[in-house]
Parts: C-alpha cells; structure tokens; sequence
C-alpha cells in the first residue's frame, strides 16, 4: 500500500503555510456556532455502541456516494447490520479520490481513533475493531471527543417547541463547553405546507400555551418561545430557504384571509410568500431587539426523489444546488429591517458558487460602523465546505468584503467526528496565505499575517457571539 497522505503538512504547500499553522492556528479551541448534533447525547454523556452508530447513521454525504456505486439500500439505511454497513462503506472509500469525503474520512479516523491506513476492504476489520474498543473508553463518550477537540461553544438547532430540558441540564451541571440552543422557526413560515403547518401550529400552541386565532396572536406565541430561548442562552437564530421572500406586506385582507384560514384549516392560504415575509421580519425585529445573531442558509432544493424520500424522509440524501435569484429579495429584506435600525447580526450561507460575488457584495451595503462584520459571508456550506468550495468563498470574500472580519467555519454536522472539519479549513486558509506571502502579493510578516489568521479561526468568533 502507498504511503498514507495525511502527514503533519497535509494541504500545506509552502514552508510559509507550514509555520502559519503550526504555529498560530493548529491549537486555537473550536467554535462552532452552528451543527446539528443532538443535546440529548450530550446531557447523557453517551456512549456510542460501534463506529457505525457514530459515523455512518444519518450522514447522506457517504448514503449519496455509496447509491452512485450500485451499493443497496439494505447496506445504506436498510436492515443489514452495523457491521455489514460499515464494511459496505469500506468498500466505497477508496473509489472516492476527489471527493470531499476521502479526506474528511481520512482526517476523522486520524485524528480521532490514530488509524493511519487507507480504509478500504482489507483494512475495513481492523479499523472497525480499534475503533470500537476506543469507544467503549470515557474518552470517546460525546462529552469526551468535544473535549478532545477542544471545543468550547456548541450551537444546536432546535424547533421553537423545544423544551431545551438538556440544555437546561448542562447549564445547572455547570458543563465547562457551552451548549447552547439555536431558534430555528421555519416549520411555521411553510403556511403552503397546509397539513403539516397546522401540526406544527399546534405545537407551538402547546408549548407557548397562547391560542393563536389571528396573525396577532400567532406572533405573541412565537415572541414567547424567542423569550424562552432567550432564558435558556440562546443568542442565535437560523433559517433556511431556497431564496429570501421577496414579499414582505400582509395586508387586511391576507389577516382576514388568515383568521379564516385557521378557522376551516381546508382552502390554501392564496399567499404564502408574504405570509413567510411578514413573519420572518418580525420575527428579525425580535432578534435585533435582544442582540441575537440571525442565520440564513440560502439556495437549496430539497426532496428531490418523490419515490426515494416517501420510503426514506428528509434529509436522506435527495437535496441539491438551485439556481434561485437572490440579490433583490436579500436586498429588500434588510433594507427593511436597516430603515427602521433593526438588522441584527447577520450570517449569510450561499449553496451555489456561482452566488458567491452576489453574496460577498450585497452584505457589504448593511455594514454600519456599529460592530466589526456585522454581515457576515457564511463559510462554504453544504456541497461547498470542501477545498475548492472554501477557496471559492474566501476569495470572494476577500475580493469583495473583508476577510479579516471573518467568522470562520462551522461544521454544520450531525456527527461527534466532524470536527476535523476546522482543521481542513484552517490549512486551507494558511495555505492560502502562506502561498500569496511567498509569490511577494501579501507583507512576508508572519506575526500580522498570523494574527488575522487567528482571529478568521477563532477570535472573530469568539467576539461576535459575545463569547
């Protein structure tokens, strides 16, 4: 077998790159203000059974690879057992070359379990025995890897409903990483989404214990979920669309419209982008008013296989990039919000590259003098949180806004073994940077050119969220 790629200087091609991560960025903690990794398994300190359980269970990336090499269902999300699947996965691996998942899985098994092989069919039972046992060890609980990442802040996504019991749970503990929840509202925008919006409604109904009959009441019940939250440290919000609602009114006749709609719950509300547009800005309006920072991930198209998502659900592998226009709506939506001085903190995620320059200039018209990047160009997101999705979006960045403001990465991630995910970028950005400093286009001053560096990895961030 060939030598194993992932030396001490992987991605780093320069001596410059070298020193500017070993010696400014390769040890700073990780700050990962968004991912969805449950707060339940975090309270309970859990314990994981396999390296299938907490690898290859819910992560569509590999589901995706694994269906494009005729691998069955049965081994992916079907009955076949833990180790069946694992070995199917073996099997895929080293037909992945160029694609993301050869390095993130590469990284993981490194960094997290010291495999320094190439998984593969051969090597698949013994990786997956190693790892086992090390998992059986406190160390390798959930609570155990965030230490051993040096994680400090995590921010979950959690629906408005949430009882935020674990959080609640850690925060008594007096937990030493800061587990935090995220308001994600989005269920109760999709009013076109008629059965399951009522579903959700009454959800929200329950937990807020407020009746909602009209559009009034139905903003006093989601104010009093953001004030809950609020109680329970959340400081951040997030929503995803395929494109901001380019609507932004709701006029006597669409509350008219909406008492009756909640009333005989059968007619389709006639319009349900100025309903999302309505809501959302007030909801904005909320968030400004308590310093929250508010996420928006734009772009995808979701549910792409009827037949495959019937028999799966969401979030199985079936989404994809759209082509959706976004400058004019992003636009309107927070000049709204800036005319009256609302606009809070804003992250933006772009799905498509070819948004990237549309994004990157389009924040920078709400820039206020008020803090430093207030709006922020999300990291690259999705199918774009790899090598030439990262680049991408930090070349626009910095051609367009200001890369030394930046937030850094998330992980966005289900997974306790994602987290190798900060790693991957901050060589990517010393790579960068090492790269611009020895062609003579950047100052060959490494203690400056360090100090940004540091700052994009972790201190920007740090400041931002009020960390």
């Amino acid at each position: 077998m060939s030598h194993f790629f992932l030396t001490d200087d992987f991605l780093l091609q320069s001596n410059t790159a070298k020193r500017l991560y070993h010696d400014y960025v390769k040890t700073l903690p990780i700050i990962d203000y968004h991912c969805h990794l449950p707060p339940d398994e975090i309270a309970s300190n859990k314990q994981f059974a396999n390296l299938t359980e907490i690898w290859l269970k819910g992560d569509h990336y590999k589901w995706r690879a694994q269906r494009s090499l005729g691998v069955s269902e049965h081994f992916i999300t079907g009955t076949a057992t833990d180790e069946e699947k694992f070995h199917a996965w073996a099997k895929v691996v080293p037909q992945t070359v160029r694609n993301p998942l050869f390095h993130w899985t590469h990284m993981e098994l490194k960094t997290v379990f010291n495999s320094t092989e190439y998984l593969n069919e051969h090597t698949a039972a013994g990786i997956y025995q190693s790892a086992n046992e090390l998992l059986k060890t406190e160390s390798f609980t959930t609570r155990g890897l965030l230490s051993k990442f040096k994680v400090e802040y995590v921010g979950t996504t959690d629906e408005p409903w949430d009882s935020l019991e674990h959080h609640q749970q850690l925060a008594n503990e007096s937990y030493d990483i800061k587990v935090l929840p995220s308001f994600r509202p989005d269920k109760i925008l999709f009013i076109d989404k008629t059965a399951d919006f009522f579903q959700y409604l009454l959800a929200l109904e329950t937990a807020s214990g407020i009746k909602v009959t009209d559009i009034a009441s139905l903003l006093s019940a989601i104010e009093n979920r953001v004030d809950y939250f609020h109680a329970n440290g959340c400081r951040v919000s997030d929503h995803g669309f395929m494109q901001m609602p380019a609507s932004l009114n709701f006029s006597l006749a669409l509350e008219t419209e909406f008492k009756n709609f909640l009333q005989n719950k059968t007619q389709p509300f006639s319009d349900p982008v100025s309903f999302m547009g309505f809501v959302l800005l007030e909801l904005s309006r909320m968030y400004h008013q308590r310093d929250w920072v508010q996420q928006f991930h734009l772009g995808p198209i979701r549910d792409n296989n009827t037949r495959l998502n019937q028999k799966l659900g969401a979030n199985a592998g079936f989404d994809s990039i759209g082509d959706f226009p976004q400058a004019l709506a992003m636009s309107l939506f927070f000049d709204r919000l800036d005319q009256s001085n609302q606009l809070a903190k804003t992250v933006i995620y772009n799905i498509n590259p070819s948004e990237n320059e549309v994004f990157a200039s389009m924040l920078g018209n709400f820039n206020d003098g008020s803090i430093k990047g207030k709006m922020q160009f999300g990291s690259g997101w999705w199918f774009l949180d790899q090598k030439d999705g990262m680049e991408k979006q930090l070349n626009a960045l910095s051609n367009i806004g200001l890369i030394s403001t930046f937030i850094g990465m998330i992980t966005d991630s289900r997974s306790f073994l994602s987290f190798p995910r900060h790693e991957y970028f901050r060589r990517i950005l010393c790579n960068l940077i090492g790269d611009e400093m020895e062609k003579g286009l950047l100052p060959n001053d490494e203690k400056w050119m360090g100090d940004i560096l540091k700052n994009i990895s972790y201190y920007n961030a740090k400041s931002y969220f009020n960390l």
